[in-house]
């Protein structure tokens, strides 16, 4: 699933082709994506023109020189592709048409992205009650957030009303580089700990952001390389391990993230 590091990504690659465009028309394909009606989002879009985007988590906001703005949740397996061809590319489920013939196509195989109409890019974080953006987020901030909090902390990384942005695959590798076990219980951990936490969601975004932009590999020292179970630790001798927290699969190491 697209997470901040990627939505990143997105937000780069629209900034350099679709910015600055007039809409012509938008079609719907795919209506079930859709959370206003394609007759709501059509004439609030009519002749409007992108003037920029903004993300938070893991969301892609586009605003435009008129009241509303569309907002881009990419599901698990949803992208952009900007191009002059005619034929959409497989499994398209909104394509944009540009007054200039081209075109912004949304694909998402498996159908579980989001397109939202809203009335501002606050609004929309407020009625969806995101937390912070996890790029943004202070270490004070953090702490507090924590304070008080019970269960795992995994699934606090990855509640989107805390912190918007980390999800199943960077929150294991936050915690990996933490050496903190997924399933650790927040209340049991020592003000070190969350601090160290707190370090490597910095560290870890940024490093898969410019993975990402820059089409390169993470380093070696990195989970997400190894992410399979049975596979040797990159850190020490032990063996990735899978469990599921809040749902999700979950990778960790066995020898060197002890549960609390």
């Amino acid at each position: 699933m697209p997470e901040l590091p990627e939505v990143s990504y997105f937000k780069k690659y629209v900034d350099s082709t679709a910015l600055h465009k007039k809409i012509a028309k938008i079609e719907f394909p795919e209506k079930k994506i859709l959370q206003d009606s394609p007759q709501a989002i059509s004439r609030a879009l009519k002749d409007a023109e992108f003037k920029s985007t903004r993300r938070i988590g893991k969301y892609l906001v586009f605003e435009t020189d008129q009241d509303k703005v569309l907002v881009f949740h990419f599901g698990m397996t949803g992208k952009f592709e900007y191009s002059h061809e005619a034929e959409p590319p497989d499994h398209s489920r909104l394509i944009i048409h540009f007054k200039d013939n081209s075109k912004l196509f949304f694909v998402c195989p498996r159908k579980f992205g989001k397109v939202y109409l809203a009335n501002g890019f606050e609004d929309f974080k407020k009625e969806h009650k995101l937390g912070t953006d996890a790029m943004d987020l202070k270490k004070k901030e953090f702490m507090e957030l924590l304070d008080g909090k019970k269960g795992s902390i995994k699934s606090a990384l990855m509640d989107q009303h805390i912190i918007a942005g980390i999800g199943n695959l960077y929150s294991d590798e936050v915690l990996f580089q933490s050496k903190i076990h997924p399933k650790s219980s927040i209340a049991k951990l020592s003000e070190e700990e969350k601090g160290e936490i707190y370090k490597n969601i910095g560290k870890v975004l940024e490093r898969v952001t410019k993975t990402r932009m820059e089409g390169s590999k993470l380093p070696d020292s990195y989970l997400t390389r190894h992410r399979e179970e049975g596979e040797d630790c990159p850190s020490c001798d032990g063996k990735i391990k899978l469990t599921k927290v809040s749902g999700r699969s979950t990778y960790y190491c066995s020898g060197c993230q002890k549960e609390k």
